[in-house]
């Protein structure tokens, strides 16, 4: 007898309706998978055949036969356990097949037929629901997540047996609820807020123009200075989610296994500090199966790396691609998968080897070539990527005992910078995927940037001083359009190019004589 069950596999961040098409047949008892299922899939039939025994079911002693149609997409993923199970109980004509039509299913099976959350639920909801099926059976821990997709009957289970008892019409599973609509809370992890940083005007100043535009941002000081303390409020300045990215960020997180069992959308925007030691494939994704890497689950969020100095070259040379794409491409002999990798990157560095270079209190041991050599741990290239270099001095004893220099908290930043991404979103509003000032590229800064003859005269001249490169001069421009929108100016004018000068240190700097 022939049974067909329908479920999904995942590639890259998306998902594709697959047929698990059982067949038990005549001939000496056997069980083969056909359809390029690769290890986990193929693993999975021990923990079927005993979920199904523990379950009170029994397979005949026949040959098997498990297609996973189409043959040529790879099969990967414990997920496949629960359609294949089912399947296999539906060809014996131990189960009725009369309601599996209805669903899609995806599931790991426990030895005792219990379910286990999968990864990757959310793509496979919206591959369900474009699919044309009606509802979709998963572990009860991932029905909040895919319960996102509106209008696709979202259940789950806690069992293989609560399953076949729903199928049957011998129980009832209950229906997953959508997720509540955003708020309009702290788009930042509670209890921290840039209100608590004591002085540092110039880099909160910095961090506010960051968050107004999305601009990539290098903070550079010594140790103590408060760097990686500003680098981890920053979220909280930035806009909340829209729904969108909101739902972009958890299908990331989804196909990662990054989130937790019973979690569903993310209500804030990815953080991700990953350690110095990292591989490329960590930083940007990769794998025999390609999986995303931390510039992926940084989409829509924050990417910071502290003591950028101490990665590997090679490692920090993978992050140009995705800065400026907003996307990365992981080719493998069988096909390409992309992965989206639109973030904000922050970064930290200290000025020299020892760190107190230029240090009012503490005096710097390192020669010239010695900081010249530390600079050039980070490329040129990499360098120019950064919008925004900003000076962070040791704070001063009076600014931290007498709260000189305290300064407004992130609510009211955030505030003004939600009214400034207002404008771009207006100023934008025909171009499709632009949403902020630090996207745009050479000729949205044509179009878009436009600025008096004054502003020019001091480009001009500071490009002459500075050696500013094609891609500097375009980026100070962008910073000048995100002041003004601040200022809530329609041109650029001579002193909003002034301040975005302010903000390109290392273009004036030894790190890079």
């Amino acid at each position: 007898m022939l049974a067909r069950v329908r479920s999904a596999t995942i590639l890259g961040v998306d998902a594709h309706i697959v047929d698990v098409e059982v067949d038990v047949g005549a001939g000496l008892p056997a069980m083969a998978t056909v359809g390029l299922a690769q290890s986990a899939v193929k693993e999975g039939k021990e923990r079927v055949i005993a979920a199904i025994h523990n379950t009170g079911f029994e397979l005949p002693p026949r040959r098997i036969t498990i297609n996973l149609a189409p043959a040529d997409i790879k099969k990967e993923g414990s997920h496949f356990d629960l359609p294949i199970a089912l399947g296999l109980l539906v060809a014996a004509g131990q189960v009725s097949g009369e309601r599996v039509g209805d669903y899609a299913l995806a599931g790991e099976l426990g030895l005792d037929g219990s379910l286990r959350p999968i990864r990757g639920a959310l793509p496979i909801a919206f591959a369900v629901q474009e699919a044309g099926i009606p509802g979709l059976l998963l572990p009860a821990g991932n029905v909040a997540e895919a319960a996102i997709v509106e209008g696709l009957d979202v259940r789950g289970a806690a069992s293989f047996q609560d399953i076949v008892d729903f199928l049957t019409g011998r129980r009832e599973l209950k229906r997953g609820e959508a997720a509540p609509a955003l708020d309009g809370g702290a788009s930042g992890p509670a209890g921290v807020d840039l209100g608590d940083v004591r002085g540092q005007v110039h880099a909160k100043r910095a961090l506010e123009i960051a968050g107004a535009g999305a601009h990539n941002l290098l903070l550079i000081g010594p140790p103590g200075g408060g760097k990686t303390m500003l680098a981890r409020r920053f979220p909280t300045i930035l806009p909340r989610f829209s729904l969108a990215e909101a739902v972009e960020a958890t299908r990331v997180h989804s196909v990662a296994g990054q989130l937790s069992p019973g979690s569903g959308l993310l209500t804030q925007r990815p953080f991700r500090a990953p350690h110095h030691s990292i591989s490329d494939a960590g930083l940007v994704g990769g794998g025999a199966v390609p999986r995303p890497g931390e510039v992926s689950l940084a989409h829509n969020g924050v990417l910071f790396l502290d003591e950028l100095t101490e990665f590997r070259r090679n490692v920090l040379e993978v992050l140009r691609q995705p800065l400026e794409d907003g996307y990365v491409t992981i080719g493998r002999a069988t096909g390409a998968l992309t992965f989206p990798a639109r973030f904000v990157l922050v970064a930290a560095m200290n000025p020299c080897p020892c760190g107190h270079l230029g240090d009012p209190l503490r005096s710097c041991r390192c020669t010239p070539a010695m900081v010249r050599r530390y600079g050039a741990k980070v490329s040129g290239p990499l360098l120019d990527r950064f919008d925004l270099h900003v000076e962070v001095p040791p704070v001063s004893a009076p600014e931290l005992i007498d709260r000189v220099g305290e300064g407004p908290s992130s609510s009211e930043i955030r505030a003004r910078v939600n009214e400034a991404r207002r404008l771009q979103k207006e100023r934008f509003a025909e171009r499709r995927g632009l949403y902020a000032n630090g996207q745009m590229g050479a000729r949205d800064v044509g179009r878009y940037c436009s600025s008096d003859e004054t502003a020019l005269s001091l480009l001009r001249a500071a490009m002459g001083r500075f050696g500013l490169s094609a891609r500097s001069f375009h980026r100070v421009l962008k910073v000048a359009r995100t002041i003004a929108d601040l200022d809530g100016t329609e041109g650029v004018c001579s002193t909003h190019v002034a301040e975005a000068l302010q903000y390109r240190d290392l273009d004036r700097s030894v790190l890079i004589g």
